[in-house]
């Protein structure tokens, strides 16, 4: 998706803006995905549950903060280039759970 937007628009800065913001969705995911395979959220249901929205609200803190520092963290930030990738990265979720349902159903 970077790549794309730094092809289309000819510019370096849609490039980083554009993996940027897709760095705001893949980091604290994969944070809060390793977060949730720990012994101590298999132990019980009710330790599963808390644990699950400690992770959640760890995932949305870093990613607020990720989204504050991008300004100084990315030379010429383009904000469009950034929040489109934002928001298509967020929705690959979707398309993952639609193959993964389907793929289920077929076994």
């Amino acid at each position: 998706m970077a790549t794309l937007a730094g092809l289309l628009m000819g510019e370096q800065s849609f490039f980083w803006s554009a993996l940027y913001g897709a760095g705001t969705v893949v980091l604290p995911s994969a944070l809060m995905a390793r977060g949730m395979t720990s012994r101590l959220t298999s132990m019980a249901p009710g330790v599963s549950a808390v644990s699950f929205i400690l992770w959640e609200m760890v995932k949305i803190a870093v990613s607020v903060a990720l989204l504050i520092k991008a300004p100084k963290l990315v030379p010429h930030l383009s904000w469009p280039a950034l929040l489109v990738a934002l928001v298509l990265c967020t929705q690959v979720y979707w398309g993952a759970l639609a193959w993964r349902g389907r793929k289920s159903t077929t076994s």
